[in-house]
């Protein structure tokens, strides 16, 4: 079958540099999805994309869809036929559907009963009569923040400006607003012109000649490689920040890099400030020198070519040097302030109108802070210092640094505590308290640090549960979910043998004592422990650890994370094993049965009637003194699994539901108190076995 190749291409406005690539795969994904869903084949699809186009490319597109040979299963035969074997209303309208009629009919038996069955042919539509449906496709692209233009009813990311929808060298028919489809492109906004593309294969070099690199991976390999050759001109080294370099890569079509240099006296600004005003503002890229210290220099990504790059450079330089000076100004100014002044600051800012001050949220802190250095019998030095962490913790918050620039907010509280004669463990809690910022930051290294992070993240997760603030679908305003998580892998790395129970309950005492609370208490526990336990289930995915074992270890209390972690990889580790399947059935019995016990009373030795009772109520014991003393999460899995010739001896031997009800209840007691055991371990029934 003949081929041809398509190009789509939407032309805009200057798009948000944060939309593009999404919208770019997003049109890719599309395009490919409605060819396969029309049953057209084709070879390849490449997608482009810039700050002022869209674009796939499709390699070799079968001139017309695949011909289809299918069978379609009717009603059963004793609905097709009637008593004198004739046709019925449901064979008759069935072949009518399919386009068929009743002479093309044959049985066909399936699980010992004859269906009717017809084949159809359908001839496929060629290609060309179908693409039109792109326009369709392109109106239906979705985007976080949309606009209309001129009287337009249209909602898009920006207004689209030219479209070129080539099958071959055919101009594929349909307009969107005022942009018809055709062949006709624009190039660079000050560098190309306005060039028609005769062939789909023609894009990229097409719009090269236009200075436009349109393929966003190739742009980015471009940056990369005039980065790396300014390092090695002038010996430096330009760290690089994949997401700046992400952003910058979709700010421009043509990019050039350059750099420029700012005063030295700018360098006893701190190097976070400097760093965060050069990247967050105006997306610079830092220098620093081979021992790691930040240089007095910059370097930017021009859209465009090299000339009079002196003149870009002065510009840049003269932008930035405003900025630093302001910065410079702020930092001055700041150091004017006490921290007790700051503090009463926090008096007069809302966090929420329904959950009270800044100044409230850090007294409720403060106090679950100290609930949990108690809980983890931190020393005396640790408890003072997590204690004035936590009483200050919020102070830079007010500094004129932070309002104009909020990503700073934890490194300049560090700054300025230090400044103001704090502990280093105290300054440096002040930081880490904010950690994990993101998914890929890492969780607070010190004691101090991980405490104050717990107790904040956990009252911002207790008084927006209290208020009805839960989050649902894509609606999390607060990041509660990635606090919530950023709890998880802090409780993880720190291996802290406390229920993560406890300091729910310890959080809501606090929202419940400050008047928050909307809802009653054991009602708000049960939310969030539901909440934290979404959040460990995709932890527990991510170590691949399989969907029955995490229901097994999560079917109970939560307890210490760290022990219920490496009871989910043991199950994990030892579900191949030899053996394990009839351990996991033998536990499962006992608690089958267990979950019928209602109310569960002490095991009375004396209404034994077999040894086989007496063996298994002496393994019990034995296992249970073995499991109080020191033992790790494989030694009390061994103690467990040890268990179950005594289980299969006894079930073998002995009749739980006894006529005698004493002896009936005597068992059932028994086979309480050892699937209670059993369930701290986990949900062992839960288990899929095979």
């Amino acid at each position: 079958m003949a081929k041809r190749d398509l190009l789509l291409e939407i032309g805009l406005e200057e798009m948000p540099a944060r939309f593009v690539t999404n919208s770019m795969n997003q049109l890719s994904e599309k395009v490919q999805a409605w060819l396969q869903e029309k049953k057209i084949s084709f070879e390849k699809i490449t997608a482009f994309s810039s700050p002022r186009r869209l674009a796939v490319l499709v390699e070799g597109i079968n001139e017309a869809q695949e011909d289809i040979h299918e069978e379609a299963k009717g009603p059963a035969r004793k609905i097709a036929l009637d008593e004198n074997g004739g046709w019925t209303k449901a064979a008759i309208g069935f072949c009518r559907g399919q386009g068929v009629n009743v002479e093309d009919i044959f049985f066909k038996e399936l699980n010992g009963v004859e269906y009717v069955h017809v084949k159809k042919f359908t001839k496929g539509q060629e290609t060309k009569a179908l693409l039109p449906e792109l326009q369709h496709l392109i109106t239906a692209m979705t985007f976080p923040k949309n606009m209309r233009w001129a009287d337009k009813e249209l909602r898009f990311i920006r207004p689209i400006k030219w479209i070129v929808a080539l099958f071959g060298e055919e101009i594929i028919p349909f307009a969107i607003t005022t942009a018809e489809a055709s062949n006709w492109t624009l190039g660079h906004r000050f560098l190309g012109g306005k060039i028609a593309i005769n062939e789909p294969k023609e894009y990229e070099k097409a719009l090269l000649e236009q200075y436009v690199i349109a393929n966003p991976e190739e742009r980015k390999n471009a940056i990369r490689s005039q980065l790396t050759k300014i390092e090695e001109e002038n010996n430096w080294v330009i760290p690089v920040d994949e997401d700046l370099l992400e952003e910058v890569n979709n700010l421009v079509e043509y990019p050039t890099a350059l750099y420029g240099q700012f005063e030295e006296e700018f360098l006893e600004i701190p190097e976070e400030v400097l760093i965060t005003s050069m990247k967050e503002h105006q997306r610079y890229f830092p220098v620093k020198s081979g021992d790691g210290k930040l240089l007095p220099f910059f370097v930017t990504v021009r859209n465009g070519g090299h000339e009079h790059l002196e003149k870009v450079a002065k510009g840049n330089e003269k932008v930035l040097r405003a900025r630093l000076s302001d910065a410079a100004f702020f930092y001055k100014e700041d150091q004017k302030t006490t921290i007790e002044t700051a503090l009463a600051k926090l008096k007069t800012i809302v966090y929420h109108e329904e959950i009270g001050t800044l100044a409230e949220k850090v007294s409720r802190v403060r106090k679950l802070t100290n609930e949990m250095t108690e809980l983890l019998q931190f020393g005396s030095e640790e408890k003072i210092s997590a204690d004035r962490a936590a009483e200050i913790c919020k102070f830079d918050l007010v500094s004129n640094m932070v309002y104009e620039f909020p990503e700073l907010q934890g490194f300049m509280g560090e700054k300025y505590a230090l400044q103001k004669g704090e502990k280093e463990a105290v300054a440096k809690a002040i930081n880490e308290h904010y950690m994990p910022r993101n998914a890929e930051d890492q969780t607070p290294r010190s004691n101090v640090g991980a405490v104050l992070s717990i107790a904040e993240k956990m009252d911002t997760i207790a008084s927006c549960f209290a208020i009805g603030i839960i989050p649902s679908g894509s609606q999390d305003p607060y990041a509660l979910r990635r606090q919530a998580t950023g709890i998880v892998q802090i409780l993880l790395n720190k291996e802290w043998n406390i229920p993560l129970e406890a300091l729910i309950n310890a959080a809501l005492d606090q929202v419940e004592e400050a008047g928050i609370a909307k809802k009653d208490k054991e009602e708000m526990a049960k939310e969030m422990i539901s909440f934290f336990k979404l959040r460990i289930k995709y932890i527990l995915q991510e170590k691949h650890v399989r969907y029955d074992l995490i229901e097994a270890v999560l079917g109970n209390e939560i307890g210490a994370l760290s022990s219920l972690v490496k009871r989910a990889e043991i199950l994990e580790a030892m579900k191949d094993t030899e053996g394990f399947k009839e351990s996991i059935e033998a536990l499962s019995r006992i608690l089958n049965i267990s979950s019928k016990v209602e109310e569960a009373g002490e095991v009375n030795r004396d209404l034994f009637e077999n040894e086989f009772e007496i063996n298994l109520y002496n393994k019990y014991m034995l296992v249970s003194g073995q499991l109080e003393k020191i033992v790790t999460e494989k030694d009390i899995y061994d103690l467990l699994v040890s268990m179950k010739p005594d289980i299969d001896q006894y079930f073998d031997h002995t009749m739980v539901m006894a006529e005698n009800i004493e002896i009936r209840q005597n068992r059932l007691n028994q086979m309480a108190k050892i699937g209670e055991m059993i369930k701290k371990f986990a949900n062992v029934n839960e288990i899929i076995v095979k």
